[in-house]
């Protein structure tokens, strides 16, 4: 993809997440919608930002795992929270 492309997209997904909180909006399905926001910007910084669209699988599953388990960390804590 378009690294202009995906910095825009960055962006756009950056400002939907201040505005949400500047507005005062919150619940739960807020909460799962940043979360999902926060993975998809993490993919794309992931696969174009550091460059691990073309590599090996191996490579790719391990740095997205750690977004997954960093992600699934920050859901739990939430969810214990609440």
């Amino acid at each position: 993809m378009k690294t202009w492309l995906v910095w825009l997209l960055l962006v756009v997904l950056t400002f939907l997440t201040w505005w949400a909180g500047y507005v005062g909006y919150s619940g739960q399905w807020l909460v799962a919608a940043l979360l999902i926001s926060v993975f998809v910007k993490g993919h794309f910084v992931i696969a174009d930002f550091m460059g691990l669209r073309g590599v090996a699988m191996r490579w790719r599953l391990l740095v997205h795992g750690w977004l997954v388990l960093v992600i699934g960390l920050i859901f739990l804590a939430y969810w214990i929270g609440v």
